[in-house]
């Protein structure tokens, strides 16, 4: 939070001064109630009854620089978003979160630069990232809250190129900002350390990088339209946003170890419908051999999609992601006769549905995950209905389950719940 004001507080001391003359900007935004009940119950996080009730209220405003200097000549813009949150599940007071605070202006005709506080987002997958290395919220995504929050901020420069043989995005990240996992008190999740799944009295740990030059994060991206197909090729270095590899097994300490990702995707017109290829070759920098047990392996991840719109605003979508471990013999190999060992392969299925109703006000959606490799799976469903331009509920229902108490979704299986969300847009 105090990072987050001192953000707000730099960026409004650069641009306000140029704003004398103008009109303040208009402000938008939302006001929401959240809460999930838990359809089973769970006695190892905090409440065993539900996993999140809170209030948010949400503020945005665009506001274009005038007046006669460097930034209104630029085009430049000023970008807000903000959240105050009072989350009842821990009792606190309230908090505030700065979600986008960022300048975007053009100092020339084929350049772009976005500075400050913004969601980054690439790729061609649906809820399944390979070549989108920035931050996620999972525990968001498990509680209920709006698909937004799937999505963190990065503290960032953008930088967009347009040259005529292809689009370039160059992003520099100084301030690496982990995913945020399930930490026990509020989901419940497997812990290594204890050989189980474990709530609140987990103690483990996972130390971040330290802000340094060293360790800022690049990542690129170059892209191009070929008639109506768009190919992209990237690449990532900096660091694995979730925590896989043991600092200290004694300490109960994890780390983020260091990764360069090389990958490409191509998204276009098939068989009627829009498909999707993308892969990914990720490195691990420091086990490039795989022969060090505490630290994860390389790997190789290629996804595959497939989205049509059947008519009578009724829409599917199918992908399947294919996962290995490389180096596997030197990391079975390296292991203890008590470590935990995860497969070569992965198999992940999704399939979505959406349909609407109504004059296209209330919308039923359905999302399935499911591995026939690990067993396990995750069903996603909801419904919203949009009451009015300003009212909208949404009910929906976070099934995981699995056969195996270790696997993603397997050891997300306490954590099932129906949420309700209702939201006042102004």
């Amino acid at each position: 939070m105090r990072r987050a004001f001192f953000i707000t507080l730099a960026v409004l001391t650069l641009v306000l001064p140029l704003a004398h003359a103008a009109e303040l900007p208009e402000w938008h935004g939302f006001a929401e109630h959240v809460y999930a009940g838990r359809i089973s119950r769970d006695s190892l996080t905090k409440h065993d009854n539900y996993n999140i009730l809170e209030q948010r209220l949400q503020l945005k405003t665009r506001y274009a620089v005038p007046g006669e200097n460097f930034l209104s000549r630029w085009n430049g813009v000023l970008a807000y978003k903000g959240d105050f949150v009072l989350d009842e599940y821990f009792q606190t007071s309230g908090s505030y979160e700065v979600r986008e605070l960022n300048l975007i202006f053009s100092p020339a005709s084929m350049v772009d630069i976005k500075a400050g506080r913004q969601v980054l987002t690439w790729g061609t997958g649906d809820y399944l990232f390979i070549n989108d290395l920035f931050p996620k919220d999972y525990v968001s995504f498990y509680t209920g809250r709006d698909d937004e929050y799937l999505k963190k901020p990065s503290d960032a420069l953008r930088v967009s190129l347009y040259p005529k043989a292809a689009n370039i995005d160059f992003v520099l990240i100084p301030h690496f900002i982990p995913n945020t996992m399930p930490e026990g008190d509020r989901l419940s999740f497997f812990d290594s350390f204890q050989r189980g799944i474990a709530g609140r009295e987990s103690e483990r740990n996972a130390v971040k990088p330290a802000f340094q030059a060293g360790n800022m994060q690049y990542t690129l991206r170059i892209y191009r339209t070929f008639g109506s197909t768009e190919g992209a090729l990237y690449y990532y270095r900096g660091f694995d946003p979730a925590p896989r590899s043991y600092l200290d097994e004694a300490a109960r300490r994890l780390f983020y170890e260091r990764l360069d990702a090389y990958g490409a995707s191509v998204r276009g017109p098939f068989a009627g419908g829009i498909g999707n290829l993308e892969m990914g070759y990720y490195r691990s920098r420091q086990d490039d051999d795989g022969n060090n047990r505490l630290i994860e392996n390389s790997m190789l991840k290629w996804l595959a999609g497939y989205e049509k719109d059947l008519g009578n605003d009724l829409k599917i979508g199918v992908q399947y992601l294919f996962e290995q471990k490389l180096n596997y013999a030197q990391y079975q190999s390296a292991l203890l006769p008590n470590d935990y060992f995860w497969d070569e392969y992965r198999h992940l299925f999704t399939q979505r549905i959406t349909k609407l109703y109504r004059n296209q006000t209330v919308m039923l959606g359905l999302f399935n995950f499911w591995s026939p490799s690990d067993k396990d799976g995750y069903l996603r469903a909801s419904c919203a209905y949009d009451i009015s331009d300003q009212w909208k509920l949404t009910l929906g229902l976070n099934v995981p389950w699995g056969e195996d108490g270790i696997t993603d979704f397997g050891m997300m299986q306490k954590n099932k719940n129906a949420f309700v969300r209702v939201r006042y847009s102004f």
